[in-house]
């Protein structure tokens, strides 16, 4: 193991080691096309989203869109009332992997711990279907959900989004769109759970982070931009795909988290200095000791469980109705 490996905090360790062994067990030294990754994922993760909060409802929507038909899942806690507030969450997974099963335990803590809906976004997965599908999945969620908020019992005026990983580049890059057709984004907030928001890493985050043992190596994240955007990936300067060249001006209060022991760290930490710079009000926490994917270890870590209290403490202020105190 690596001296990043050995830097973790021991419960999050614990978690790397049984993703990776188990995943490597299960791969057993094949080359594996998509497919057979995403199989292997999914077995992988299945134990790391048993238990958690229970929901009053979970309903799933099939939404019609020119990029392509997608569902909707709909995690609604006991006690609230309607028109309810909703965060729109977009999984992560490099665009290539993992759905909204993986992430089912992260959104139903999500939903408890803010009082609010979270919708899942089922969007469709690259390389089959490459940029920019998902991305107009998921505007075209938003824009369902407004229109259509009546049919889910939803405040159309309290909506946020988010997501983690190529999920928060998704959760910005929809809010961008947003802001650029409509002159506002409509959002209430941005939630953003260390994003891919680069093509480009840092020699220095790829060589002490981004090792072939870490949650997320630097070779595997170059795999995912490509099979997102492309062989020519790396050149990319598209805003809408690539977030870290857009301009990031009359966005929402904006939530970034991420661990300090993740290769995308860095980005993160650009990220946040940016939009601050364009005029956005943000908030941020660095995790020590934390990798990449850390959320995902919340039946064991503490530091998991922190996070996931303070995103959801920040939801429940951002969402709460007009005139209401913080």
């Amino acid at each position: 193991m690596s001296a990043a490996h050995d830097a973790l905090d021991p419960m999050l360790r614990g978690f790397v080691t049984a993703i990776c062994s188990e995943g490597a067990r299960l791969a057993g030294g094949r080359s594996l096309d998509w497919p057979q990754r995403r199989a292997i994922a999914e077995t992988v993760r299945a134990p790391w989203r048993a238990g958690g909060p229970t929901m009053a409802q979970i309903t799933t929507h099939r939404i019609d869109s020119a990029a392509g038909a997608f569902d909707l899942r709909l995690y609604r806690p006991a006690g609230l009332r309607h028109p309810a507030p909703a965060l729109v969450y977009v999984h992560g997974g490099g665009w290539c992997l993992f759905s909204l099963d993986t992430h089912d335990r992260l959104m139903r803590e999500l939903a408890a711990r803010a009082g609010i809906v979270v919708v899942g976004i089922d969007y469709a997965l690259a390389p089959e279907h490459p940029y920019p599908t998902a991305l107009r999945q998921c505007v075209d969620a938003v824009r369902t959900l407004r229109t259509r908020a009546d049919d889910f019992a939803l405040d159309a005026t309290r909506l946020a989004i988010g997501g983690d990983s190529a999920g928060a580049n998704l959760a910005l890059a929809t809010a961008l769109q947003l802001r650029d057709a409509d002159g506002h984004t409509g959002l209430a907030g941005l939630l953003l759970h260390y994003g891919a928001f680069d093509t480009a890493i840092d020699a220095d985050s790829a060589a002490t982070l981004g090792a072939a043992d870490a949650m997320l190596s630097a070779d595997e994240m170059a795999d995912y931009w490509r099979a997102y955007l492309g062989p020519a990936a790396d050149r990319c300067r598209d805003p809408a795909a690539v977030p870290a060249h857009a301009a990031l001006h009359a966005l929402p209060p904006t939530l970034l988290l991420w661990g300090e022991r993740d290769v995308l760290a860095a980005q993160n930490a650009a990220m946040a200095a940016r939009l601050r710079a364009s005029g956005v009000e943000v908030d941020t926490q660095a995790y020590a000791g934390a990798p990449h994917s850390f959320l995902e270890a919340m039946s064991v870590s503490d530091i998991a469980r922190e996070a996931l209290a303070r995103g959801a403490g920040w939801l429940r202020t951002r969402l709460a109705p007009a005139g209401a105190g913080a």
